[in-house]
């Protein structure tokens, strides 16, 4: 049996996300040095499309170039962190713009997460500190699942999905592809949360969330459709349903391509840098 190597990986973001999966990665080095084991990744940088940023440092990283490098370096693993509630539909975008095949993606544990030996997740996925997964978890690829998120018995969640920070979700709920669940939301079990809907922050969600929705409030109810970034993904699985009103961005702002309202702003961008 031959012994762990320690793999380059690079975070494709530079925002607030890509910030804390570096911090996990720093966090599951020292717990592998600490068990004795060698290292299993070696931060080698952040991407990311804006050019101010090439040469600087994000919190000691470095920020190497644009997201295209991915090809240059075809031995280092990959994960994307980009992506907010003003527009949760760009990590799925970027990551079918890389085309990268599927055994390039890291998946990142935090060391203090509990995934149960039952649970699965996902290539590309990012689980941050103290995430419960009990028993038959699924979670698909290139899902976000910030700090303090619980997932009970048999909850689904599809991939490019997103929880913020402190989500709760009972047992056996569906949460579908490209989906947004608000900090602190809770969700009754056996509960379906629609593909690329958005779930505001801190609602309590009693029943069904249709996809392509935004959904707010105690218990939650429907606000309006989602933006136009996310009814283009639901779009690619199935037509949006006619007289649907189309947003710029999950906020109201913005323009209906996910940029910014200056139409300049990189899609790798969550959060502000430190230099």
């Amino acid at each position: 049996m031959s012994a762990p190597v320690t793999e380059d990986l690079l975070i494709v973001g530079a925002g607030g996300f890509a910030r804390e999966t570096a911090q996990a990665v720093r966090d599951v080095a020292a717990a592998d040095v600490a068990g004795g084991r060698p290292p299993r990744w070696r931060l080698a940088g952040h991407l990311d499309d804006d050019p101010a940023l090439h040469g600087r440092e994000v919190d000691g990283v470095p920020v190497r170039g644009g997201c295209e490098l991915v090809h240059e370096l075809p031995a280092a693993r990959v994960v994307v962190c980009v992506g907010s509630p003003r527009d949760y539909a760009v990590r799925a975008r970027l990551v079918r713009r890389l085309g990268l095949p599927g055994e390039r993606y890291a998946t990142v544990v935090h060391p203090t997460a509990a995934v149960s030996g039952s649970s699965a997740v996902g290539p590309g996925s990012v689980l941050l500190a103290h995430c419960v997964l009990t028993a038959g978890v699924r979670v698909g690829s290139h899902v976000a699942v910030m700090p303090q998120v619980v997932l009970t018995h048999e909850d689904e969640v599809a991939d490019f999905a997103t929880l913020a920070s402190g989500v709760r979700l009972g047992g056996g709920v569906r949460v579908g592809r490209g989906a947004y669940v608000g900090a602190g939301a809770l969700v009754r079990e056996y509960t379906a949360i629609g593909a690329w809907s958005l779930t505001g922050v801190g609602s309590t969600v009693l029943a069904d969330v249709p996809a392509g929705q935004v959904w707010a409030g105690g218990p939650a109810r429907l606000l309006r459709p989602a933006g136009a970034a996310a009814l283009a993904e639901l779009a690619r699985d199935a037509p949006v349903p006619a007289g649907t009103a189309v947003h710029g961005t999950e906020d109201g702002s913005g323009t209906e391509d996910g940029t910014g309202p200056d139409g300049r702003q990189p899609e790798t961008r969550m959060g502000s840098p430190v230099a």
